[in-house]
């Protein structure tokens, strides 16, 4: 049977056994979407990339991304650590790469001590999101909400939209996600978040999906920025900096370094940083069916 590099990198952290875990499959331009799909269930992680030739020629190398049971157009953590994992094996050296997905071409700046830079796709604001729907996911009461009228729940994303939902500090760690809920209002992904000072404390879920808690998720911390900035908390014009902190309560801590770029009181552009570690590498067999 023939088999498949991989490595396993975790994203969002500077040390072992923390962040989010990620499955890099290299060399797979001869699998097809099935196989992929049973890859990255047999992983089983949040999500699993393989890596591709470019089909676009300003595009350094190609990706797609695949959770447990579903692929993705986009998602940070996968393009992070699949751009350091790629520069640390010589793909190319330290500095601007463009990734190609999906959801387009997205440029990333990578670094020799392991880190990168992701700047997402043109960020989005969507619509409100009724109270007593997120009360009823998460288990949480009215009191537990933060920041009254003008943290309204609602989707942002830069690539890949999210629900956001503020709340108080002490109300994090008592969430209680009801999955039937959730389907049952059309919530797929949700961040919730406090906010103090420049820093954000996340949880982010996807309900419904074999991986339903991420201890650490790029594409939300950009989406956030977004709300942040239509919220009002964070300038209305110029870049500002700010960090989520994830993964506490899954015992993965996570930091996640952002930026957001705003004018005239709406998100421009937005940045998202970490670190990869890298943990595991092997060869895995190639599921024995050809698309």
């Amino acid at each position: 049977m023939s088999t498949v590099a991989y490595e396993i990198v975790d994203v969002f952290t500077d040390r072992p056994f923390a962040g989010n875990p990620l499955a890099v499959v290299l060399g797979a331009d001869h699998l097809d979407t099935a196989q992929m799909q049973t890859l990255a269930r047999e992983f089983n992680l949040a999500e699993t990339t393989f890596v591709l030739p470019p089909t676009d020629p300003a595009a350094t190398y190609r990706i797609r991304i695949f959770t447990a049971s579903a692929e993705l157009p986009f998602a940070g953590h996968p393009s992070v650590g699949t751009a350091v994992t790629l520069m640390r094996r010589g793909l190319f050296g330290p500095g601007p790469v463009v990734q190609e997905c999906a959801a387009g071409l997205l440029p990333l700046d990578v670094t020799a001590a392991g880190s990168a830079t992701l700047t997402g796709a043109t960020p989005r604001l969507g619509d409100p999101i009724p109270l007593g729907a997120l009360l009823e996911i998460t288990g949480l009461t009215a009191d537990d909400a933060a920041g009254g009228d003008l943290a309204t729940p609602r989707t942002a994303g830069c690539g890949l939209d999210w629900d956001f939902f503020a709340v108080r500090r002490s109300a994090l760690a008592a969430v209680q996600l009801d999955h039937q809920a959730a389907a049952r209002h059309g919530v797929t992904g949700l961040c919730i978040f406090t906010w103090e000072d420049g820093v954000a404390h996340a949880r982010v879920f996807v309900p419904g999906d074999a991986v339903w808690e991420d201890p650490a998720t790029g594409s939300a911390a950009l989406g956030l920025g977004v709300w942040l900035v239509a919220a009002g908390w964070l300038p209305a014009d110029g870049t500002s900096s700010f960090r989520v902190h994830q993964g506490v309560e899954m015992k993965r801590p996570s930091v996640l370094d952002c930026t957001v770029t705003a004018t005239a009181g709406a998100a421009t552009s937005a940045t998202v940083t970490g670190h990869v570690y890298p943990v595991a590498s092997g060869k895995i067999a190639v599921p024995p069916f050809i698309g």
